[in-house]
């Protein structure tokens, strides 16, 4: 840990440096739900630890060490796996046990959630949403599937600004509980402001369109589909069974209605026991968590004609996405979930390589930033290939 950090506030905790402590404490500021865990606790072996301080990233016409793109891009905290043993660790800004927000990696973890409902025969991908919410008619998820709300391609108006302080996602947080009450009017909680979201001119399916509040939908459509509460169902379905080392949490409204688009909180280790999950095709601590057909999906499935049209092209030219992840690259084996001030998980199948980051880069989608984050992670596997 670093040296002492300003203490956040409800209405500061995302703004830096009051982020540094705020993304560790969020149970301190907004009300939450716990994700137990359950004994034993799966061990990440250690493995032959690299230099980070040697290692040299190349990006943008000039060169830095590892150690240098972590301070740069405001890690907190880092964690690398080979072949599912940790070969370099870092924490700077938190401990082992702190629960680090992980913004939009909490639509990847909700998705793969959904997999699983799958494989049961409790959801259906391609049926209507309002079969599992018929709260949605009139808005634009009323005559949407369930997959076009995983793959981000509904027809909808919002505009994802992080930074307008009176736009679509100031009302979006204030309906969710992030900001202060009163500060500015919105609907009456997360649920409520999905379902009064409008449709666009387009048919849906046609392009991406990143619009954070279609995971909480998702979120919802989960909790229909099982009957069960959303932070008992990750529990019962991922977090013990993969003997996770601390109980996650995440943000939960007014009305209790839980923040999957962002709100998931766990520790360093337990989002690098996700990733290699996700490396492992479904496969962790000795049982199938995941159906290996959902993992595979995601890696094969996604449509490069909406990516194409979509805003976020310029990232990963000649990327995919698919049920919330991010493949970069199809002709490579990379699997990605991103969340803004800088969290990710980066699977890299050929390199046997789960990279976690946590962060509080202090502008919430900062592409440059994310470029040379991604440039870290290829040269790290690169190393260990």
């Amino acid at each position: 840990m670093g040296s002492a950090l300003p203490t956040a506030t409800l209405e500061n905790w995302r703004q830096h440096p009051f982020s540094v402590w705020g993304f560790t404490h969020v149970d301190s500021l907004v009300p939450v739900e716990a994700i137990p865990t359950a004994p034993p606790v799966s061990i990440l072996p250690k493995g032959k630890q690299m230099d980070l301080g040697r290692l040299a990233i190349v990006w943008a016409g000039s060169r830095r060490s590892a150690e240098a793109a972590l301070e740069e891009t405001h890690t907190d905290g880092f964690l690398v796996l080979k072949d599912g043993a940790v070969v370099a660790e870092r924490l700077i800004n938190q401990t082992a046990e702190s629960r680090h927000i992980i913004f939009s990696v909490s639509k990847s973890i909700t998705a793969v959630l959904a997999g699983i409902l799958v494989k049961e025969g409790k959801l259906d991908p391609e049926a209507p949403v309002s079969r599992y919410v018929p709260e949605v008619e009139g808005s634009a998820y009323a005559d949407a599937t369930v997959r076009h709300v995983l793959d981000m391609v509904v027809s909808i108006r919002f505009v994802e600004d992080y930074l307008d302080p009176i736009g679509d996602v100031a009302r979006y947080r204030a309906a969710m509980g992030w900001n202060p009450p009163g500060a500015i009017e919105s609907a009456d909680g997360i649920n409520a402001f999905v379902a009064s979201l409008p449709k666009d001119e387009y048919p849906h399916g046609r392009r991406f369109h990143y619009v954070s509040p279609n995971t909480d939908l998702l979120g919802w459509i989960i909790e229909r589909a099982a009957g069960e509460k959303f932070a008992s169902l990750l529990s019962r379905l991922i977090w013990k069974p993969m003997g996770m080392a601390q109980d996650a949490f995440v943000t939960v409204d007014r009305h209790g209605a839980p923040r999957t688009a962002g709100g998931i909180c766990t520790s360093l280790g337990d989002l690098a026991r996700f990733g290699e999950m996700m490396r492992l095709k479904g496969r962790f601590n000795g049982q199938r968590i995941v159906p290996e057909e959902w993992v595979s999906d995601i890696l094969h499935k996604g449509d490069p004609a909406a990516w194409s049209r979509g805003e976020m092209v310029s990232l990963f030219p000649d990327g995919r996405y698919r049920s919330k992840w991010y493949v970069p690259d199809p002709a490579s084996s990379v699997l990605c979930a991103i969340g803004i001030h800088g969290q990710w998980i980066y699977v890299d199948y050929e390199a046997g390589m789960v990279a976690v980051k946590q962060s509080s880069q202090p502008v919430p989608a900062d592409e440059a930033l994310d470029n040379l984050t991604y440039a870290l992670f290829q040269t790290i596997a690169d190393e260990l290939r």
